[in-house]
């Protein structure tokens, strides 16, 4: 296919992605002025690959349809291992949580309880300082 040259709109979508990852805080300001201004300058999509190599989804457009760049999967919380861990996490921290009260006898329970009181009651003495 070649490296094709870019439109104004995929010029606009690279920089409203950009802006995606500075809402989101994967970028700064300054990386974002620097990345901007790479993107308005280029000239063809293989320009825009180093400027989003670092980062995840949301792509640009013209990356993803002129795969000039291998994409790397985003684990997007919908295939069969994300569907089992969001549905059976708990259960597995509940068990967890059992087999060792059970294998501890208890004394994990006590320092549970006593570990939050003990750093609440030394916050409440720093505030009255």
């Amino acid at each position: 296919m070649g490296d094709m040259r870019l439109s104004d709109a995929e010029r606009q979508d690279a920089l409203d992605v950009l802006e995606e990852h500075v809402r989101s805080g994967r970028l700064d300001i300054d990386e974002y002025g620097t990345r901007s201004a790479k993107v308005t300058a280029a000239k063809r999509v293989s320009d825009l690959v180093p400027l989003f190599d670092d980062l995840p989804s949301p792509r640009p457009s013209a990356l993803l349809n002129g795969a000039t760049a291998p994409q790397v999967p985003v684990m997007s919380g919908e295939g069969p291992l994300a569907l089992f861990l969001t549905r059976s996490a708990v259960p597995i921290a509940i068990v967890l949580a059992i087999v060792v009260l059970i294998l501890s006898r208890g004394r994990l329970l006590i320092i549970s309880v006593a570990l939050p009181l003990v750093v609440a009651m030394l916050a409440g003495a720093r505030r009255r300082r």
